[in-house]
C-alpha cells in the first residue's frame, strides 16, 4: 500500500443497532481528539473531514502513522486491551465523529454476536493496514517513501505536475522523518534532474525514469 492514498481498508458500514449508540462530536481545525496516555472510555468513527493519529518521542518529534478519513474507524482496539490511548490524534480539516462509549458497546456485544464479529472483521483489517505501514517506514528509505508520494499523485504521463495539498512539514510527518531531512532529499532529486521544486508544486520530468530509480534504489 503506497504512503499517500487514502486507506479504506480501515473503513466498514457501521451496522444499524451500533451507529445509533454514537454521540455525534465535532472538531474544529488543529484541535486535538485525544493526546497518547489519555484515559479512554470509547472509541470514534469519522463522519467527515481528516484526522491525521501520530506518535511523539521525548524530543517532540513526531512520526505520522495514518490519517483517517470518512468511514473510517480510531482507537477501537484500545477499548479491548487498554484504558489509555498510545497515540495522538488531531483534526486536520473541521471534523464530525460519531463517539461510542465503552459500556454501551460492551451491553450491546452481550445482545448481539454479530456485532462481536463485526469488530473481529476491523480489527484485522487494521492490522494489514498497520503492516504495510510498519512496512513503509522501516524497510524503506526516505528516499523511496518520498519517490512512492510522488508517483502515487502523478498521472502516469512523462512528465507530471504534483501539487502538494498540504505543508511540506506536514508531508515529512507522513512519511515518517523530520522537514530538514525531506528538504535534502528533494533537492538531490532536484539537482540530478528528477524533479523541479517551485513553492509547493513538484514538477516530475520524467515519470518512467523516476520509477526506475525507485526500483534501482
Amino acid at each position: 500500500m503506497e504512503i499517500g492514498k487514502k486507506q479504506k481498508i480501515l473503513s466498514l458500514a457501521i451496522p444499524d443497532n451500533l451507529k445509533k449508540l454514537g454521540q455525534l462530536k465535532r472538531f474544529q481545525k488543529g484541535e486535538m481528539l485525544f493526546s497518547a496516555q489519555e484515559e479512554t472510555d470509547g472509541f470514534y468513527h469519522v463522519k467527515s473531514g481528516e484526522i491525521r493519529v501520530y506518535k511523539m518521542d521525548e524530543q517532540g518529534r513526531e512520526a505520522e502513522v495514518v490519517r483517517l478519513g470518512p468511514g473510517d474507524f480510531l482507537g477501537e482496539a484500545v477499548i479491548f486491551v487498554s484504558s489509555v490511548f498510545p497515540v495522538f490524534a488531531q483534526a486536520v480539516t473541521n471534523s464530525d465523529v460519531l463517539f461510542f462509549a465503552k459500556g454501551k458497546i460492551n451491553q450491546e456485544m452481550t445482545k448481539d454476536p454479530r456485532i462481536a464479529m463485526f469488530f473481529v472483521d476491523l480489527l484485522a483489517r487494521k492490522c494489514v493496514v498497520l503492516s504495510n505501514r510498519i512496512e513503509s517506514l522501516g524497510l524503506r528509505t526516505v528516499r523511496q517513501r518520498l519517490i512512492r508520494y510522488l508517483l502515487s499523485q502523478c498521472s502516469g504521463e512523462q512528465k507530471c505536475l504534483v501539487e502538494l495539498k498540504v505543508k511540506k512539514g506536514e508531508l515529512a510527518k507522513i512519511l515518517g522523518t523530520i522537514s530538514e531531512t525531506l528538504s535534502r532529499n528533494l533537492k538531490h532529486m532536484q539537482d540530478v534532474g528528477l524533479i523541479e521544486v517551485e513553492g509547493n508544486k513538484i514538477a516530475i520530468k520524467d515519470c518512467p525514469k523516476l520509477r526506475e530509480e525507485l526500483i534501482n534504489i
